[in-house]
């Protein structure tokens, strides 16, 4: 299962300034365009960081907006996920990720708008997602065989599949899918295929001891 790609879902078409351009221009620039940031390139076009309508605001006496933006720019590439993506924005804190190509040269950017966008898909194609790519093409299960009930991105399983080792593998597919939110398992099995340990049934217990012949070790003759 493939998750969409930040090629699909960027801006091409991405407003970006020089490192000594003027905060002042900058804020008109913001405002004509209403955004809150621009990535901050060179010569070449590649990044070297961000500045925002914050950053400008904290720094009224710079008067270039590379002294203002934040860097090192967290950047994306586009064959990196969505999921990937929004994993970045949280761990960073940020709205917006450069995209750049294999030179480190910007080609678009994407704002969590744009992800937000994948993640709140309509429930009916999250649902038909999960039958087709999780249970009849990964799981080999006919459509029937689990029900899938999506609700404000919350995907309920209900069924029977064949073998016990199929459960976790059909609740992590359905939490990969684009758009799901979480997985409610109601899943049963027919068949115990688990190893034993974590997640799998306790090993069976030891067989009895065989009771002893005799009352103890017999002398020698004397």
């Amino acid at each position: 299962m493939k998750h969409r790609k930040i090629g699909n879902v960027m801006t091409d078409e991405v407003v970006r300034v020089g490192s000594g351009a003027p905060p002042q221009e900058v804020t008109e620039l913001l405002a004509r365009h209403r955004i809150g940031g621009v990535p901050v390139v060179d010569e070449d076009d590649k990044v070297l960081g961000v500045v925002s309508g914050t950053d400008l605001r904290a720094g009224p006496g710079a008067r270039a907006v590379g002294e203002l933006m934040s860097r090192p720019a967290v950047t994306v590439r586009p064959q990196d996920s969505v999921v990937d993506a929004a994993r970045t924005m949280a761990r960073n804190g940020v709205e917006r990720l450069p995209v750049i190509d294999e030179e480190d040269r910007l080609v678009g950017i994407v704002t969590r708008r744009d992800l937000l966008g994948v993640f709140l898909r309509p429930d009916h194609e999250i649902r038909a997602e999960v039958i087709d790519e999780v249970l009849v093409r990964s799981l080999w299960l006919p459509p029937q065989a689990v029900d899938v009930t999506v609700t404000e991105g919350v995907v309920l399983l209900e069924g029977q599949v064949e073998r016990h080792s199929e459960v976790p593998i059909a609740v992590r597919m359905a939490g990969q899918v684009d758009g799901v939110v979480a997985v409610v398992d109601r899943l049963t099995y027919r068949v115990e295929d688990a190893p034993p340990g974590p997640g799998g049934p306790p090993p069976p217990p030891p067989p009895p001891p065989s009771p002893r012949t005799g009352s103890g070790p017999r002398a020698g003759p004397g």
